[in-house]
């Protein structure tokens, strides 16, 4: 397979096609860093072409029906509209998930919407371990992903299971079929399902290390219409690694020390109980040359700021086209910095709309992206043309 990009410049190199198909073609040790969002299991139908997982590559494959799937799903060539009484009356639109090979355990569908948790997640570390591939030695994953619950929610013409979409319409009534949402085996219903803890740990079984997991805290989530458990205002951000020792510029993203942190510090060394005693004694606060007596905040600790902390609160961007799920830059910025050097390369194999390929380019970074769908790209190329991407140096 001979690779050709969908396009190529100083800064990027953008291809179209199957994630692992892709990722295969890459050289070895090919990027410095990778910062990504894959598709979240169970989620939402990206209109995304569907690809062949799992394939033994021995198999003429026939396909079998296709796996019942989410009646709350949403549009495009994966979903499945149901009407009554001769198409006159939409009431669900149900997202296919998939079909497997008769023959073999080949998958035919689209990433994230797998029938069931366990099978998102092999494929998910099928792309990783690629990914790994492609990686330096002393490179990094930054990895972004969101949780689901387990619903289970049986429907036919005898329940209410799809709210305002299940009601009768102008007297009439709904069609005989039957669906449902993926039930969980082990969980109840209600249940969260645990998506991304499930990939971090298999992504740790098969051989990443795990060194982080980092909250993204935002302060404007979308708001749920629950009353039986809190809001969800977060998700995780995972930090592995190829190898033990690996390259992380922590004095790239440190951190303001708050003014607390500063006069406490001010005062144990120059006049509280730790004068006068060794260095080494009491940590970070009394490293470093250039720690004197003449008051500056700035040189108390350590000039650079506190270590950063593993909850970001970062605020998701409206973002006005034809994509659902768009990085904040705010949250793809830090990761860059710290997990590469300028010059370096920057690989995100779900880069839709381009905001890794554009926070990179204001970093002095190159990148490398990956999505099925030419129309992200294009919306990334015209982002990154518009020079829409703004970082601000910490003050």
């Amino acid at each position: 397979m001979i690779l050709k990009p969908y396009h190529q410049d100083n800064s990027m190199t953008l291809y179209c096609g199957h994630i692992l198909n892709v990722l295969r073609e890459l050289p070895a040790e090919s990027v410095q860093m990778c910062v990504t969002s894959p598709p979240y299991w169970g989620l939402r139908d990206y209109g995304l072409e569907a690809q062949i997982w799992d394939d033994p590559g021995d198999c003429e494959h026939e396909w079998g029906d296709e796996q019942p799937g989410d009646p709350r799903g949403g549009s495009g060539p994966n979903a499945k509209e149901f009407y009554a009484d001769g198409g006159k009356t939409t009431y669900a639109r149900q997202v296919a998930r998939g079909q497997f090979c008769l023959h073999c355990n080949a998958w035919y569908g689209s990433l994230g919407l797998e029938p069931d948790p366990d099978l998102y997640v092999q494929h998910i570390v099928q792309v990783f371990r690629e990914v790994n591939r492609v990686l330096r030695k002393d490179g990094t994953l930054w990895l972004n992903l969101g949780d689901s619950y387990n619903s289970g929610t049986q429907f036919n013409h005898h329940s209410s299971g799809l709210g305002d979409a299940n009601r009768y319409a102008e007297g009439k009534h709904r069609g005989d079929w039957q669906g449902h949402r993926p039930m969980v085996s082990g969980l109840k219903p209600k249940d969260l399902i645990g998506i991304p803890w499930r990939v971090a740990f298999a992504l740790q079984a098969d051989g990443w290390w795990l060194r982080s997991d980092i909250i993204w805290n935002k302060p404007n989530p979308m708001p749920e219409s629950v009353t039986d458990r809190p809001t969800k205002s977060h998700e995780y951000l995972f930090l592995l690694s190829k190898a033990g020792k690996y390259f992380y510029d922590a004095d790239a993203i440190r951190e303001p020390h708050a003014e607390v942190s500063l006069a406490r510090a001010k005062r144990n060394r120059f006049g509280g109980k730790y004068q006068g005693t060794d260095t080494a004694e009491h940590g970070a606060l009394k490293k470093g040359k250039g720690y004197g007596p003449n008051g500056d905040h700035d040189t108390v600790c350590s000039p650079g700021g506190r270590n950063k902390c593993s909850v970001w609160t970062v605020a998701t961007q409206p973002f006005p086209q034809a994509h659902f799920a768009v990085f904040p830059e705010a949250l793809v910025t830090p990761c860059i910095l710290a997990g590469s050097r300028i010059g370096d390369t920057v690989l995100d194999p779900f880069i839709g709309a381009g905001t890794t390929a554009g926070v990179s380019k204001k970093l002095n970074r190159k990148c490398i992206g990956v999505d099925l769908k030419g129309e992200y790209l294009d919306m990334g190329l015209k982002r990154t043309a518009q020079d829409v991407f703004k970082f601000q140096e910490r003050t």
